[in-house]
């Protein structure tokens, strides 16, 4: 990992200053970062769109694999880049290693999201559900219960721009924030 961190933060954004970001990360406007959330851009850089809630202990990390990648060129300039998509939900204790997730999904409480996996639209991942399989989950795919089953929900997961927009109100009160970018 480089000894710097890039850290780019779009007007519009709330980042506490008690999460932790290292490494080459771009945060989109109005999106959410509390406080204890960690975001680490380690084998690559990580690229967060714009109304995304990030909640306590979540863990956003773009890490090598320790045996699948190939340890001769790790230093050649091979990066992976994480593109995570707009409107996402992040709930506390979840940990997201995909590459790839898309816009509109939620993934719920001390859920897993595996390095080979990736969301398209729409989906949510349920409480403690672990994916770690290679694939990309269908649009409005709904993971849920002990054994990951999954169904095809209706619609698309409510948008929580409420709840952000008041969080974006109420954290200033109560948390230093990262300051964003002077130009947008």
């Amino acid at each position: 990992m480089s000894a710097k961190s890039n850290i780019k933060i779009a007007l519009g954004a709330v980042v506490c200053n008690e999460c932790d970001l290292r490494g080459d990360i771009t945060i989109g406007a109005k999106t959410v970062i509390h406080p204890k959330a960690r975001i680490i851009a380690e084998a690559g850089p990580i690229i967060i769109g714009e109304n995304n809630l990030i909640e306590e202990q979540c863990e956003i990390m773009n890490v090598k694999e320790t045996k699948d990648e190939d340890e001769d060129g790790s230093e050649s300039g091979n990066t992976s880049v994480m593109i995570i998509g707009n409107n996402n939900v992040f709930e506390v204790g979840s940990e997201i290693l995909s590459l790839r997730i898309g816009d509109n999904n939620v993934v719920e409480s001390k859920s897993s999201i595996g390095r080979l996996t990736n969301l398209s639209n729409g989906c949510i991942v349920g409480a403690g559900c672990r994916l770690t399989t290679e694939e990309t989950l269908e649009e409005n795919i709904v993971v849920y219960g002990g054994d990951c089953r999954r169904r095809k929900a209706g619609d698309k997961p409510v948008s929580q721009i409420l709840q952000i927009d008041f969080l974006s109100k109420v954290l200033p009160n109560y948390h230093h924030l990262k300051k964003p970018a002077k130009k947008a």
